[in-house]
């Protein structure tokens, strides 16, 4: 059997093999660290069976039955649960040893992975190694002429950074159990290995004490996790590879604590759930003894809940005014020397840290937790950037980049894909500095996300970010990540995740009808504001029992349809606008916008969530308007008027703006491209 080599370039999900043939590409996400395609091709079929060899344990059983049930789900065969014994299965598994009992950064998770028509090997070092294989593997199921198959291949993969995060927010808006599983099936598919718990905040404390039993009966509305559940959830991580970071988010971030026990805090109340967003007055009291004896009994308490080794303190956007209004405070620091609230937070993080460590577990902090004289075995999880963590990291502390993965922040995938922990001044550290960058976290930040959405708001763009986490640093040719990215997202569909099943209940909810085709024509090529834009457009302060129902909750984050138009736009004008069948395609696009309007017209009276998107079907009428003059200039040859030009520019301006739907046009840009390659001189300039 001939050996067909893979050459790793900017295009790493193509094969190019020896003898010219056109390049094949495999939808694999993230792409393996190494990979080797060879002839011919594994068949799947209802004989299909696993051999589990070398160690055992029933997280790899289990492991097992899940790849036979994904199969089945994939292909639609009903297969038996059929792991057989010795090495005569179609997947023979090995597994060399166990992985530590509580699960460690840094311990091996490669793997190796050997199909020939003949049959399957996967091999690793442990357990974890092996989940990640079977993912791959799963990946690699395919439709062929002859029926499902996985290509013969050989591959050695290994991550690249050893902490590949996923950061939940469960405070500001709650997120059931069942929504927090099917995230982490999720996670497992693109080998995310950590999920980031982040538990308390001012909206909410929602995990059960025992010792401190008003924090959560006070300080969740009823919405919290039983201890039981949260050890369910957490043996239910373990079982896919994933640990699981809880986050108490003190001495800021933290009025939710109070509602129950406010004597934890530097001013007087009363206090109450916060129902609104942004950074709050109200944090702990750094000065008096009892706020230590409380959290040292909560921590010990939390610890014994979560295995994990690491502790988030969380430790951000403390902004003092209660510490400055507290004359017992301002005393107190006066009297220690402290010259301002930075110094009296470092004072609170070193005593919490010693606190954290008593209990046998790693402080992880934001970036305010870096302090001069905080010992060196905490981590920093830099929103800052990559130049805070790589100052960091010169200074001998580990850390964990999250600036540029705020997937909250509604931005495209390509822009988090470009991001990576050793960016920026990271990429000048010496080879020793470099290994304190754990890796990353994409975060997931809960003001305007419900059970009903989040799936979209993570999903797929986070499988993007996993690749970065996990790939070669030569992996970023962005128009392969996207062939791959749409690939990999229906398939994760298989997994129960909602981020395209949801969307089409939710139009119909808007429009108040079953049909949807004309909502979604507009919908298709519209997104969310971006960055914080969303609340500073807001005619009321957004609070958190507002319903997450209108169209800017429903639309995607990011428009396929408007992507793809702006690629075939960019493709035509580079061929000077002579590709006829691009210019039928583009025409055919801008031709159903432009008429969409008509159509959706009788329905946008009818439903008051619909009614405030009728302005931006309008304006979807008018640039669509814009594009096709534009090509009528092309076909009749004839000379563009400078006022042309001016006036539709002028429009598509108008046109990119939000407005109260804070809703974007996607499609602006693109035709805005095609006016100025027609009626400017260049490639596509028309003059009689």
């Amino acid at each position: 059997m001939r050996a067909l080599y893979v050459i790793l370039v900017l295009g790493p999900c193509f094969v190019f093999v020896a003898d010219a043939q056109p390049p094949r590409q495999l939808n694999l996400m993230p792409m393996p660290s190494d990979l080797q395609l060879g002839s011919g091709q594994l068949s799947i079929d209802q004989s299909f069976s696993i051999a589990l060899t070398g160690y055992s344990e029933a997280r790899l059983e289990h492991a097992a039955h899940r790849l036979i049930a994904d199969i089945c789900g994939r292909t639609g065969m009903p297969l038996k649960a059929q792991i057989v014994e010795g090495g005569n299965g179609s997947l023979v598994i090995y597994t060399d040893q166990p992985s530590q009992e509580i699960q460690e950064p840094g311990e091996d998770e490669s793997y190796t992975l050997e199909v020939t028509p003949s049959g399957a090997k996967l091999s690793a070092l442990n357990p974890l190694g092996t989940l990640h294989g079977l993912e791959t593997f799963l990946q690699l199921i395919e439709v062929t002429s002859s029926g499902f198959a996985v290509p013969a291949i050989t591959i050695h993969d290994t991550p690249r950074f050893v902490w590949r995060g996923l950061m939940i927010d469960v405070s500001r808006h709650f997120i059931p159990l069942d929504v927090i599983r099917r995230n982490l099936d999720g996670m497992a598919a693109v080998k995310m290995n950590v999920f980031h718990w982040h538990l308390s905040d001012n909206q909410g404390f929602r995990v059960e004490s025992k010792k401190y039993p008003k924090l959560h009966e006070m300080g969740s509305d009823g919405l919290y996790y039983t201890q039981d559940e949260v050890r369910d959830l957490i043996a239910y991580a373990r079982d896919r590879g994933i640990r699981v970071l809880p986050e108490f988010d003190m001495p800021g971030h933290s009025t939710a604590w109070f509602v129950g026990y406010p004597e934890l805090a530097s001013g007087p109340g009363p206090y109450e759930i916060e129902r609104r967003w942004g950074i709050f007055d109200p944090a702990i009291d750094p000065t008096q003894e009892a706020s230590y004896e409380f959290l040292d009994e909560l921590i010990e308490e939390m610890a014994e809940l979560f295995p994990d080794r690491y502790f988030h303190i969380g430790g951000d956007e403390v902004n003092g005014k209660q510490w400055n209004l507290n004359p017992r405070i301002q005393t107190f620091m006066r009297s220690n020397g402290m010259k301002n609230n930075e110094e009296l937070q470092a004072y609170f993080t070193a005593r919490i840290q010693k606190t954290v460590s008593k209990h046998h577990k790693i402080m992880v902090g934001w970036d305010e937790i870096l302090t001069p004289d905080i010992p060196k075995d905490i981590v920093i999880q830099s929103w800052r950037g990559p130049d805070s963590l790589a100052a960091a990291a010169r200074q001998g502390y580990q850390g964990l980049l999250s600036n540029g993965y705020y997937i909250d922040l509604i931005w495209p995938a390509s822009r988090h894909y470009t991001v990576d922990p050793l960016g920026g001044k990271a990429a000048e550290l010496s080879p020793a500095e470099k290994q304190r960058i754990l890796g990353g976290e994409a975060t997931m930040w809960s003001e305007f996300v419900s059970p009903e959405n989040i799936d979209s708001r993570i999903w797929p763009r986070t499988a993007a970010i996993a690749e970065r986490f996990w790939s070669p640093e030569s992996v970023r040719d962005v128009n392969s990540m996207y062939e791959r990215l749409s690939q990999i997202s229906w398939r994760l569909d298989f997994l129960g995740l909602t981020h395209n099943s949801g969307y089409i209940p939710m139009l119909q909810r808007v429009a108040n009808r079953e049909d949807v085709t004309a909502v979604r024509v507009l919908t298709d090529v519209v997104e969310p504001v971006k960055g914080y834009q969303r609340e500073k457009l807001a005619r009321i302060e957004p609070r958190s029992m507002d319903p997450l129902n209108r169209l800017v909750d429903t639309v995607r984050p990011e428009s396929e349809t408007a992507r793809l138009f702006s690629n075939s736009v960019n493709a035509f004008v580079a061929g000077r606008c002579r590709d006829a069948t691009n210019k039928t395609q583009i025409r055919k696009m801008l031709t159903t916008w432009r008429d969409n309007q008509a159509k959706l017209e009788p329905a946008l009276g009818k439903s008051f969530l619909l009614g405030e998107v009728e302005f931006l079907s309008r304006n979807l009428l008018l640039v669509s308007a814009a594009g096709l003059s534009a090509l009528e200039y092309l076909d009749n040859k004839t000379a563009v008027p400078h006022t042309w030009k001016r006036d539709h520019v002028a429009l598509l301006e108008n046109a990119s703006k939000p407005g109260s739907a804070q809703l974007l046009l996607m499609i602006t840009a693109p035709i805005e491209k095609l006016i100025d390659a027609v009626s400017s001189a260049g490639a596509c300039q028309v003059r009689k």
